[in-house]
């Protein structure tokens, strides 16, 4: 779409808003999109407070040294009120507002479980096409419902801290699954040096090839190897691209089943059908569901 040495910010964040929005045009812009080279999309995940946007905005300086192009997509949390974005991320990484190689933009969660929508998938594959080289998404931090993570990033990354370490039985039946790295942010805390012989043993046990880094993002600590090791790509075939692409696709389809689907007149269905006797709602939603199809 955009291969100039300079991207267009103007026209990428239109083309975001018309995708995010559903506005006429943007089915034309997603069948319209072609990837001219591989833009591995980062994902940064884990607990709340871990530092994840800390982190991402240290390895945006570090990418830059090496004259890397990167957007960063923030997801966080959809607002009670007007379900838009609480913009807490974009306001971590205000240093690289004004660079002309980052774009950041922030999406709601939209009322997704693990913290991501459809539209963070449809947004992350419009910038991959825009010219960038890393596209990072950087999740909520919701803990281990977060794994949807893992449907849309070629590499994972789990950020943890050192307080973790009396929930590392949680971490290995949920994030561990997931990750392709792990983050020791905060590693000048007391333990963190434990904690991370903690998680190399878990690694180790599943055989798995997953580095353990440790860093400090807020002092600029361990944040280089962390993104050497992006700088390296992958070493081998990249076999998530199945898992990717179907992941992509039932996002999509469940979007699309869903779609008509208007939860205010749901609300008001029921508050109808609780009046009647022997209301069930496995039976009343069959019959919702039928009438909806």
């Amino acid at each position: 779409m955009i291969l100039a040495d300079r991207i267009d910010f103007k026209r990428v964040a239109r083309l975001l808003t018309v995708v995010e929005n559903d506005l006429p045009g943007a089915e034309a812009i997603l069948k319209g999109l072609r990837f001219e080279r591989e833009v591995p999309v980062v994902g940064v995940t884990g607990p709340p407070g871990a530092g994840k946007s800390t982190l991402v905005n240290a390895l945006i300086a570090e990418l830059l040294q090496h004259g890397k192009k990167i957007a960063v997509l923030a997801v966080d949390p959809t607002s009670p009120f007007n379900l838009g974005s609480l913009l807490g991320d974009r306001i971590r990484m205000s240093a690289h507002f004004n660079h002309p190689d980052i774009f950041i933009r922030s999406i709601a969660t939209r009322g997704a479980v693990g913290g991501l929508s459809v539209k963070t998938i449809e947004m992350a594959d419009v910038l991959r096409a825009s010219g960038f080289d890393y596209v990072f998404v950087e999740t909520v931090g919701v803990g281990q419902s977060e794994i949807d993570i893992a449907g849309l990033a070629d590499r994972c990354i789990v950020v943890l801290v050192p307080e973790a370490g009396d929930e590392i039985q949680h971490i290995k039946s949920g994030l561990m699954e997931i990750a392709d790295a792990f983050v020791i942010n905060k590693a000048d805390r007391e333990g963190a040096d434990a904690f991370a012989a903690n998680v190399k043993k878990m690694v180790s046990q599943k055989h798995a090839d997953i580095p353990v880094f440790k860093t400090s993002a807020l002092n600029n600590t361990g944040v280089a190897d962390v993104a050497a090791y992006l700088l390296a790509g992958k070493t081998g075939p990249n076999d998530k691209k199945v898992f990717l692409l179907s992941e992509k696709v039932y996002r999509r389809i469940q979007q699309k089943r869903m779609a008509t689907v208007d939860k205010a007149k749901l609300q008001q269905t029921i508050a109808g059908a609780l009046d009647k006797e022997g209301f069930n709602i496995y039976s009343f939603a069959d019959t919702y569901n039928a009438m909806s199809s």
